[in-house]
């Protein structure tokens, strides 16, 4: 008796998926709504007035726009006395909407990043830090041997025994960090740098560290993150890492 074949297929409903991917990708590519979406990257939450403005939408058809985008679960929403304020439904919101900005940016033979100086210098990504300064990091990190490939996904990072010491010397509380439900860290795509930052609760981690240290200070009212003099000294002293001022 012939043996019956395994089809991977066979447990995914493919056709939801697509019709799913499908209206997603419809709920994002309107413009006013691709505007209010990467508003929101900062991490910050916004009322619909605020982002009725961002968007150049009048406050009904921003209220429109919401309704869609929390519908496809890519915002929620907080009550706050009279107001009521909408973020991203969560990091993995950011993560899609950075990579989709780096495959916007389109392919080129030669690199030459086109985006602003201050937000290419430093900014958020939702909950980590991006742009130079977290690529240059990521890549200090892996240097010095604190990350390593996790085999839990192609992207993921693990806590060398030097890392460990090193971040918990740093200030960073590891065991809180590797306790968090979401995932510990992963390679992020920069949407400026074409390379990697570190994404996950590490990188929410390091990015908390250094606004409580004051190496960087956040922007009201955008991604960017200007990095102090303090900063610059301490990514020098403690990582090696030496940013131009020109760049910051």
């Amino acid at each position: 008796m012939e043996r019956e074949r395994f089809d991977p297929y066979q447990s995914m409903n493919v056709e939801t998926a697509d019709r799913n991917l499908s209206r997603i990708a419809q709920a994002i590519a309107e413009p006013a709504r691709t505007r209010m979406l990467c508003w929101l990257m900062d991490g910050h939450a916004r009322t619909s007035t605020e982002l009725a403005a961002i968007a150049g939408v009048t406050p009904s058809t921003a209220s429109v726009h919401l309704a869609r985008l929390k519908g496809e679960r890519l915002v929620r929403t907080m009550a706050q006395g009279k107001h009521r304020y909408y973020s991203l439904a969560g990091v993995e919101i950011a993560r899609a909407l950075e990579s989709l900005m780096v495959v916007a940016g389109g392919p080129r033979e030669m690199f030459v990043s086109s985006t602003p100086i201050r937000l290419r210098a430093a900014r958020t990504c939702y909950d980590h830090m991006a742009g130079e300064w977290g690529v240059l990091l990521h890549d200090r990190l892996k240097k010095l041997k604190w990350l390593t490939a996790s085999s839990e996904a192609r992207d993921a990072y693990a806590l060398t025994p030097s890392g460990w010491e090193g971040l918990e010397a740093l200030g960073v509380d590891v065991v809180s960090v590797r306790a968090s439900r979401r995932r510990f860290a992963y390679a992020c795509l920069d949407w400026s740098e074409r390379r990697p930052h570190i994404g996950g609760a590490l990188g929410a981690a390091l990015l908390k560290l250094a606004l409580a240290r004051k190496w960087v200070v956040s922007d009201l009212d955008s991604r960017i993150l200007t990095v102090t003099p303090a900063g610059r000294r301490a990514v020098q002293s403690r990582f090696g890492i030496s940013i131009e001022q020109a760049a910051v």
